[in-house]
């Protein structure tokens, strides 16, 4: 079993940043068992600025790993949101998050945005509008 470097401080921390027409959650780096309560809490905050009008936009374009603790939180908050009639999209996911969605059926759930939200508005140049 190959042995990680320890991570920086402050590294499992997940910034929601409430914007004008959507909540961007920015995970970085890995997304595993360690780590994933910091997502999980992440989208649960981002939920609690959601709503029908205003979506949450996981920006996957610093994620350099995801594993089935990741997909477990994603599944876990598209549920609840789905109380709400709030759809949770993702922005810029790398080949590996894709392949894992599709590899477990879970890749329709997902609106996926080419883009990660800047300006708080959905990206016009979807790569799907599931």
């Amino acid at each position: 079993m190959a042995e990680r470097p320890p991570q920086e401080a402050g590294s499992n921390d997940v910034a929601v940043d409430v914007l004008d027409h959507t909540v961007a959650v920015r995970p970085v780096g890995e997304i595993d068992i360690e780590t994933a309560p910091s997502l999980r809490l992440a989208l649960t905050e981002a939920l609690a600025h959601a709503s029908s009008a205003k979506a949450v936009v996981v920006d996957c374009s610093r994620l350099t790993f995801c594993d089935s603790s990741a997909l477990n939180a994603l599944l876990t908050a598209r549920r609840a949101a789905q109380e709400t009639d709030t759809v949770i999209r993702l922005a810029a996911p790398n080949h590996q998050l894709q392949r894992l969605l599709e590899m477990t059926g879970a890749l329709p759930l997902f609106p996926v945005d080419a883009d990660p939200p800047t300006d708080g508005r959905i990206p016009s140049d979807c790569v799907s509008d599931n």
